[in-house]
């Protein structure tokens, strides 16, 4: 077995379940109380280590936690107490519940956020005076001088406690939970920096005579600014990294709210209006114009247009009749009224499955955030021991003086330390890019199953093609028409069409749709019989009609010269090298015509493959069909170079059975290829678990769906080059991320210690290590919002 990071995890292809064989159940649960990395890595430990969970992963983007579990082991509410236990609080509803998950974290994000704002106000009254007091040197002596007054410690003394204690009060008992459980965390940081900045300029200003001595005649300096500025820099990054999480995840709120609450059902022939939970599969649903689609059904009566816009992207409205599909958040734009049965509810709607395929990829973690995890889980600890030697040597070597003096020389650059480092950054900078982008995917009706896959189709060098369905419509339509001898070309499909008439069969389908689009009166077949894969035989109007395949053709002992047989086959061969299925047709024993089918290509398919040849990317077809019909697709498409027919084995891979496709994927891997397989049926569905990247048109079968790592909603193929032109860009932001989060903390905490001191004589302030903290958290949110463009 090929040994590339692409696997899955799908039920379609495993045996059957035994009862005794344990089930596996999943469940995400809203997290409250994370603000770093440190954070997430608390959780997703305590969560790991409960009895009965196989996995789980926990994002700090979306606050949430994705857990499978063993229910004959554990529960969502036994794994909700493993992470109050951390001293974070999991939202864990049961199914008696009026209100969702959802609905309950989102209320209890909008009370923090209230609670928050609040915080942050006073703060900012406050503190800006007690950090203007506290700066005013830097605006020179005169300065300085006007803002002296008579009891102005005291006052920087009340207002910067206040500042600490209420608008910092949530830093100081995260600190407390995490440290009586043995844990750090940025919280603990914080908490600690300003506290001990308040603590020490208290003592100063209430304890005078311990910090005057003989050979000691003033005061040190306070450092209240510090305290009450870092609380409020922190305090306004959260507050706007908060918002532009929000911002991040609009697509996924966009998409919910396209859900109907209520429907209009005919019952008895009266109209009465429901709540659309309690519609059942078979009910009839009365859509008035203007209306949304309460969930998934076909149309039973009427004519009317339905914008799809919101689920496909495709801006025209789709004209619907009985029989026609309808999806539920689609909106009935046209002014007529339709009637139709419900056949999916809940969970299986559409729109239900692409909200939940959005769910599941923001909460998924890309494997590139394990080596920020890794940092994260050490980080705290290793710059708690970092702030320890900076203020020893500080302390010890800094300068000569009294204690008192050299305690505060110490103090400044050690509290700065702890100030500066920032795990947040590193926390926020995989999954808020993979928020973004799988918001913006699903905007472009591309639907990544988790952040995996979007870190894997960045790396795809080789996109290989289903033919029918995928770059074809997948409905054969009628070409051309050859008479040969006295027949007319109407004469000729008049007599087809009517043999065909009876036929099932996707060739005699268009054969017969053929005759309708000329309006050509058909007749009535009398005996008719059908040979799989090869032909048929039909008496019409007391003739005998034989339509198939050349090999048909002689399997039936007609009485042709060779040259007859010759022209035969020369005239299909032409037909195959325009890449046309050629079906003879025989009346009597003597051939009469050639009819010439083909699948037509879906709109935008060359397109897709020009844009994807522009991005620097091998593009391949894989076909069952006829090597001169594939490759004249090919050719048709601009996958094949007609100037250069050498390369035609290499790229397109023809007569291929299906069993065989995950072997041509295979063989493109032994040969270094990092493979996508774009795919719609069962028979694909192999080939898209082999391959790196798996994608599905989103008309195709739910089991290559299932197989598949990216969905296209409006099967457009040109969504291909979309989806890894997103996925690139998400790298490239991830990477950016990364980088500014490893490399600020890598410079800004030496610098923060005095790294640069001896050479420049200059110390980074406690203040400007909150503020650069907090714009660190903030360019990592701000640079990954870009990918909504």
């Amino acid at each position: 077995m090929n040994d590339h990071s692409h696997q899955h995890d799908h039920s379609s292809g495993a045996a059957p379940a035994s009862p005794e064989a344990p089930q596996t159940q999943s469940a995400t649960m809203p997290i409250l109380g994370m603000h770093c990395a440190s954070c997430v890595s608390t959780v997703e430990g305590a969560l790991k280590k409960a009895p009965g969970v196989k996995e789980a992963t926990v994002n700090l983007a979306t606050h949430t936690a994705h857990v499978s579990f063993d229910p004959a082991a554990t529960s969502p509410q036994a794994l909700g107490r493993a992470v109050e236990s951390t001293g974070y609080r999991a939202i864990v509803v049961d199914e008696h519940s009026q209100h969702s998950a959802e609905d309950m974290h989102a209320a209890h994000l909008n009370l923090e956020e209230g609670a928050l704002r609040l915080r942050l106000w006073v703060a900012v009254i406050l503190g800006l005076p007690v950090g203007v007091l506290g700066m005013a040197h830097l605006f020179g002596d005169a300065a300085a001088e006007a803002l002296m007054f008579p009891g102005r410690q005291y006052f920087e003394l009340f207002a910067t406690a206040v500042v600490v204690f209420f608008s910092g009060a949530g830093f100081h008992s995260a600190m407390l939970r995490s440290t009586l459980r043995g844990q750090a965390n940025m919280d603990t940081l914080i908490s600690i920096g300003t506290l001990a900045a308040f603590i020490y300029s208290a003592a100063v200003v209430l304890w005078p005579g311990f910090f005057l001595s003989e050979h000691v005649g003033h005061l040190p300096g306070v450092y209240f600014e510090v305290a009450a500025m870092v609380t409020i820099l922190v305090l306004l990054g959260r507050f706007m990294e908060a918002r532009a999480r929000g911002r991040a995840s609009q697509a996924l709120k966009r998409l919910l709210g396209l859900q109907a609450k209520t429907a209009t059902v005919l019952k008895d022939g009266r109209e009465e209006e429901v709540p659309v939970e309690q519609l059942q599969p078979g009910d009839t649903v009365l859509l008035r114009p203007g209306a949304k689609v309460p969930l998934d059904g076909t149309v039973l009566e009427g004519a009317s247009s339905i914008d799809e816009s919101m689920l496909s992207g495709e801006s025209l409205p789709v004209d619907k009749s009985p029989g026609s599909p309808v999806f539920a958040g689609t909106v009935n734009s046209a002014q007529g009224s339709l009637k139709y049965s419900v056949t999916k509810t809940g969970k299986d709607t559409l729109l239900a499955g692409i909200i939940r395929m959005v769910e599941t990829a923001q909460g998924s973690k890309a494997p590139v955030q394990r080596l920020a995890d890794q940092i994260s889980a050490i980080f705290v600890p290793v710059v708690f021991v970092i702030a320890i030697i900076t203020f020893v040597v500080w302390y010890f070597f800094g300068t000569s003086g009294e204690s008192v003096e050299r305690l505060a020389a110490a103090f400044v650059p050690a509290v700065a330390v702890l100030i500066i480092a920032c795990p947040c950054a590193l926390g926020l900078a995989t999954p808020t890019a993979v928020l973004v982008a799988s918001g913006r995917g699903a905007e472009l009706g591309v639907l990544f199953r988790n952040g995996a896959a979007l870190e894997t189709a960045a790396r795809i060098d080789t996109v290989v093609f289903d033919k029918t369905g995928t770059l074809t419509s997948g409905q054969p339509e009628l070409l051309s028409l050859r008479p040969l001898g006295s027949l007319s070309e109407d004469e000729l499909l008049r007599w087809a069409a009517s043999a065909e008439s009876h036929s099932e069969h996707p060739l005699a389908r268009a054969v017969v749709r053929a005759a309708g689009a000329r309006s050509l009166q058909l007749s009535e077949p009398g005996a008719f019989e059908s040979f799989s894969g090869l032909g048929i035989i039909a008496a019409v109007e007391g003739k005998v009609l034989q339509i198939g395949s050349l090999r048909f053709q002689r399997s039936q002992a007609l009485q042709l010269s060779e040259e007859q047989w010759a022209t035969l086959e020369q005239a299909g061969s032409e037909l195959a090298s325009a890449g046309q299925t050629p079906l003879f047709v025989v009346l009597d024993d003597q051939p009469v015509g050639l009819l010439g089918l083909a699948d037509t290509p879906r709109r935008g398919a060359a397109e897709a493959v020009s844009t994807l040849r522009a991005m620097g990317i091998r593009v391949m077809l894989l076909s069952g069909d006829k090597r001169e019909v594939a490759q004249a697709i090919a050719a048709q498409l601009g996958i094949l170079d007609s100037a250069d027919p050498a390369t035609a084995a290499d790229t397109v891979m023809a007569e291929v059975l299906p069993a065989d496709k995950s072997a041509q994927i295979q063989r493109l891997q032994a040969a270094g290829r990092k493979v996508a397989m774009v795919g719609d049926g069962v028979n694909d569905a192999p080939a898209l678990v082999q391959a790196e990247l798996g994608i599905a048109m989103g008309a195709g079968t739910d089991i290559a769906i299932e197989s598949s790592d990216v969905t296209l909603v409006k099967s457009d193929p040109r969504d291909v080059a979309s989806a890894l032109a997103l996925a690139r860009s998400t790298m490239q932001v991830i990477r950016q991320n990364l980088f500014f989060a490893f490399i600020y903390n890598v410079l800004g905490i030496p610098v923060a210690a005095g790294a640069l001191y001896p050479f420049t004589g200059w110390l980074l302030s406690p203040v400007i290590a909150g503020a650069a903290m907090a714009a660190s958290s903030l360019s990592v949110v701000t640079n990954s919002l870009r990918l909504r463009r």
